[in-house]
């Protein structure tokens, strides 16, 4: 597509931008809008489609479209939480800010903060988390209630302006945040604060706001006291229990000051306990992106054990893994080939094993074992002839020895004790 600015616009915004912002949604995929007009039905005129959005962006008259509310469970026992799916254009469009945003906002983020950065990653968090809980015996633990439905608007468009002077920006942030919500039986809601957790330009505002928010009052406040923060997702690491305490009530008062709320049951000071450090506490483990920090056996260079406040991956994310594969029914899908098996889990099991699998990867065998279980399972249901249990175990070993790399998980666990 053209790459040239429009100067007959009241805004200057490419055509090249709307390019590269479609093709970032393309990449990422995503479910139809209020529109119910899927990524390919956009695509049968793509070109005018994209012209469009480029023209109403430019002019300055693009409204967006009411959002759609889709209910997305959390995980075993952990109720659910509310999405807004826009329309693929309004996705498009989004993106376009959003791009200008990143851009201007990477130049005041906090080294600290880890969400939705480009060359950061949530393995980084808990990394630089991991390091600094060796050092640090305290950490205050602490979660936002219902972030992304209590950020105040006049705030993030404050937050906005400090980093962003184009006046279009502005004007289509605006516009998104008053977006009405389109609820699960087709009623309009029209919000007052918070903004959709799910559409392109939410990750960004909330990162922008939670700067200003957390990271810069931290940094002036409390400048020698380490964090890390991913998202709306944060640990602080103190010297000591006074300095935990003190720190904890002034954080409650800074998140009263700009609207929010910390979670009274997913908000604690923990200790962290291990070989070196063995005082008494309430709390001796605290859970971040997915991981479980609490006191686990070490092994030294010099061959001791030990007790090491390490990672591993967390019990919730374990059941949400597990109800995932049980969702699977592996064993049932004998129409399919083992190719088929291959292509449909090996991303999503690769995805796992490459991410809770960084620390303690022990913890992620017996879920793998589980996997080994329904392909079993589904070996001996789809073949007669490997019915008996020791024939398809005889089978499923030849597998393993000829392909071991078939199944992303064969690399670590092509036969587990107590599978068989």
């Amino acid at each position: 597509m053209d790459a040239l600015k429009s100067l007959d616009k009241p805004f200057v915004i490419s055509k090249r931008a709307v390019w590269e912002a479609y093709e970032k949604v393309k990449a990422n995929r995503g479910a139809p809008g209020v529109d119910r007009v899927s990524l390919e039905g956009f695509e049968k005129d793509l070109k005018g489609n994209l012209y469009k959005i480029w023209n109403r962006l430019s002019s300055g008259s693009y409204f967006p479209p009411p959002v759609r509310s889709v209910e997305i469970s959390k995980g075993p026992g952990r109720g659910s939480r509310m999405l807004g799916v826009p329309t693929v254009a309004d996705r498009i469009a989004q993106t376009v800010v959003a791009g200008v945003l990143e851009e201007r906002a990477e130049r005041v983020f906090h080294p600290d903060s880890y969400g939705y950065r480009s060359n950061r990653s949530a393995l980084d968090a808990v990394r630089a988390c991991r390091e600094r809980c060796w050092k640090y015996d305290w950490v205050v633990e602490f979660d936002i209630r219902s972030f992304f439905d209590s950020v105040r608007w006049d705030l993030v468009v404050k937050a906005v302006s400090a980093v962003c002077d184009l006046p279009w920006v502005l004007l289509y942030v605006r516009r998104w945040l008053a977006a009405p919500v389109q609820q699960l039986d087709g009623t309009l809601v029209v919000r007052e604060k918070g903004t959709p957790q799910g559409s392109s330009i939410s990750p960004v505002l909330a990162n922008l706001f939670l700067h200003y928010a957390f990271d810069a009052w931290m940094s002036r406040r409390h400048p020698g006291i380490p964090f890390e923060r991913y998202a709306d997702d944060a640990v602080i690491h103190c010297d000591s229990l006074a300095q935990a305490e003190k720190v904890l009530a002034m954080l409650r008062e800074r998140m009263d000051e700009v609207g929010l709320e910390l979670h009274p049951d997913k908000t604690r000071i923990v200790y962290c306990k291990d070989g070196r450090r063995r005082g008494e506490h309430a709390h001796t483990s605290f859970t971040f992106l997915g991981f479980e920090f609490r006191p686990r056996p070490v092994r030294w260079k010099s061959g001791q054990m030990m007790l090491g406040f390490n990672p591993a991956v967390s019990k919730d994310a374990l059941k949400e893994m597990g109800a995932r594969v049980r969702s699977w029914r592996l064993h049932r899908c004998t129409n399919l080939t083992e190719k088929d098996l291959a292509r449909w889990i090996n991303p999503i099991v690769r995805g796992w094993m490459q991410y809770y699998g960084a620390y303690y990867r022990s913890a992620l065998y017996p879920l793998l074992g589980r996997i080994n279980a329904y392909l079993v399972r589904w070996l001996r249901n789809k073949y007669e002839r490997l019915r008996r249990r020791k024939k398809a175990q005889k089978a499923w070993e030849n597998a393993v020895a000829l392909r071991p790399s078939f199944f992303s998980h064969w690399r670590w666990v092509p036969s587990v004790p107590g599978v068989w």
